[in-house]
């Protein structure tokens, strides 16, 4: 069976990806991997909520989505960042296709803390099956929405989405793309991290609000499965290395 990498970009990182992160994508590709982007949109959603006059609020780094920052939400991932990476994807010869919750069934969900967060919820199945068909032939870069049973849109934290996707599909790799070089303490970057080193850097508060779902999120998948995990700014470069541990983070 192919090694499946399951990579998450950021919105920020989304607009500046360098040469050698195609470089790889195309190493792999050459190599029969299967490869998944899982792309974020926090800046860009941010800036058109903003213009439109809606309030951007997070808690615990997670996005506050009401209705109309739903509506906001899907008609940028789909309508804005996902066309833009598809487009340099396929300017460096990358086979790609654009994917989302509708293909297929594609991404289950339900809701996180509805009186907590609004219409945000978290991944609960992926067509594995027909994804993997999918990533044979093409790259997937995937928008990180996800449907109720009786069809409903939720919005996921792409962090969030990226590992329990990776888990769901057994990934080899899973990769946390930012916009640092990996979890920072005291401006460097921290090679190698277990669960009690990212709680006292959470206590130290190290750790800020933005990071907590990516390194929760990268936690959960190491317990779910999934053989490695990294939080990098370059695909050629390792960054931090989560390790297992024995307790998932708090919260």
């Amino acid at each position: 069976m192919a090694e499946t990498i399951v990579i998450k970009v950021g919105g920020h990182a989304s607009d500046q990806l360098p040469q050698q992160f195609y470089q790889q994508l195309t190493r792999w590709q050459a190599e029969g991997k299967h490869i998944l982007v899982i792309h974020g949109g926090g800046p860009q959603i941010s800036r058109w909520s903003d213009q439109m006059g809606l309030t951007v609020h997070k808690h615990h780094g997670i996005r506050v989505t009401d209705a109309k920052t739903l509506a906001v939400t899907q008609a940028v991932l789909l309508g804005v960042v996902q066309p833009a990476i598809c487009q340099q994807f396929s300017q460096h010869h990358l086979h790609v296709v654009g994917l989302n919750t509708s293909d297929n069934q594609l991404l289950g969900g339900e809701y996180l803390d509805q009186k907590e967060y609004g219409e945000v919820g978290q991944i609960t199945s992926v067509n594995e099956t027909w994804l993997q068909e999918v990533l044979h032939d093409e790259i997937g870069v995937l928008a990180p929405l996800a449907q109720t049973i009786d069809g409903h849109l939720l919005n996921v934290n792409a962090d969030t989405a990226a590992a329990a996707i990776a888990a769901k599909l057994g990934a080899n790799k899973l990769v946390l793309l930012t916009d640092v070089p990996g979890v920072l303490n005291a401006g460097k970057v921290v090679p190698l991290l277990d669960q009690e080193g990212a709680d006292q850097l959470f206590e130290q508060k190290q750790i800020k609000a933005g990071m907590m779902p990516k390194i929760k999120a990268a936690f959960n998948a190491l317990h779910d499965g999934v053989h490695q995990v990294l939080i990098t700014n370059d695909l050629t470069s390792s960054g931090t290395i989560l390790h297992r541990s024995t307790k998932r983070v708090a919260g």
